[in-house]
């Protein structure tokens, strides 16, 4: 008997240790996710650079804003990765030099006064751990040195096959004059997700930037990428809501001039959606665009107009990525501006940039009040 009461007594000591080992295990996977994943505010300042004496805006001038996703500087080639059920490899240093100096060309010949930049890597291992914008920094005059970044995706290791190491990358705002206060704006994450696959994945965000304009205000511009593959739930039409609440509120605060740019990752219109082939309209809403509140209330580049028009090719924005160096067939990438703002051109830039990344930089011409 006694010695039954003895094993009884170890058995408990044994499983009490073996709940606790597991138990610290637990602890330490969740805490190693947490510290080693990109940790935000809701709402939290962005560092910016300034040059010394960059110039003000000037009431009544003309603004031009490009925004472009460079696709980690990937290009347009054996560009379907892992994320779009691809199996290519990531870009080889020698492609990723030369879509970087495409792109620079492309800037120093439009010469845009601001420009909005997604999917620019920063410490990824896929793209051997460079300062993407920092080299394109070195490539454009020395007037592009305002800029402002927020980081949307960021991790010391993602366990996934086609990744294993780090990721990082980021939405970029440069800019020819001075840059007074930067924020970045937290949109929520895909809601069918679990926990660690939002830790793991990207945390999309707005970045704004604020432009004093002189003695007359600010302009405030906003750059983003909307959630991709998001289809299972309504995390898209979440984002937007989150989009239309912050322009919402900073024009009750006083905010009339507002830009904001990027690939919001949706179509306008249910003559965009049947345009698309199977594989596409899976990616997008068959019962409507989530976009309506904001193309209800703000300008838009391109405009729905133009997009449904009989030249509607011509406003595409997006290649598919399932075939390499594919023509764009969709327009998911736009400049959405306020009724205080004057626009006095636009366009996309197609005839020289189908293969540097897979999607075609916007360009709008404003005029400041």
């Amino acid at each position: 008997m006694k010695r039954f009461i003895s094993l009884n007594t170890t058995a408990k000591k044994l499983l009490f240790c073996l709940v606790l080992l597991v138990s610290l295990i637990g602890i330490s996977f969740f805490a190693w996710i947490y510290l080693s994943t990109l940790q935000v505010e809701e709402v939290e300042s962005a560092t910016f650079v300034n040059l010394t004496n960059a110039p003000m805006l000037e009431s009544g001038q003309n603004l031009k804003v490009l925004s472009w996703n460079i696709q980690f500087l990937a290009g347009n080639k054996n560009n379907n990765f892992f994320f779009d059920g691809g199996e290519d490899s990531w870009p080889s240093i020698s492609r990723r030099q030369q879509v970087l100096e495409q792109i620079a060309e492309i800037i120093i010949a439009e010469n845009p006064d601001v420009v909005l930049l997604q999917e620019v890597d920063e410490g990824a291992k896929r793209t051997g751990h460079a300062d993407q914008l920092a080299a394109l920094l070195n490539l454009l005059p020395k007037e592009y040195r305002n800029h402002s970044s927020a980081f949307y995706w960021k991790a010391d290791f993602v366990p996934h096959p086609s990744v294993m190491g780090s990721v990082g990358m980021k939405l970029s705002t440069i800019s020819k004059y001075q840059i007074t206060e930067a924020t970045r704006y937290a949109l929520t994450s895909i809601q069918s997700q679990s926990w660690i696959m939002q830790q793991m994945n990207p945390k999309r965000a707005i970045l704004e930037i604020q432009l004093p304009i002189t003695n007359s205000g600010t302009l405030n511009v906003m750059n983003t990428h909307l959630s991709a593959f998001a289809q299972s739930d309504n995390t898209m039409e979440i984002q937007v809501k989150q989009v239309m609440g912050l322009i919402t509120k900073k024009q009750a605060q006083g905010h009339d001039n507002i830009i904001i740019g990027g690939d919001f990752n949706l179509l306008s219109s249910s003559f965009a959606y049947n345009l698309l082939d199977t594989k596409g309209k899976s990616y997008y809403n068959p019962s409507g665009t989530e976009l309506s509140p904001i193309l209800e209330v703000l300008g838009s580049i391109p405009s729905i107009e133009l997009i449904n028009g009989k030249d509607y090719a011509d406003w595409f924005t997006h290649s598919p990525n399932h075939i390499s160096g594919a023509s764009p067939d969709r327009t998911i990438d736009y400049l959405f501006y306020t009724n205080a703002l004057t626009l006095v051109g636009q366009k996309v830039r197609s005839n020289d940039t189908l293969l540097i990344s897979d999607h075609l930089p916007v360009i709008g011409i404003f005029r400041i009040p």
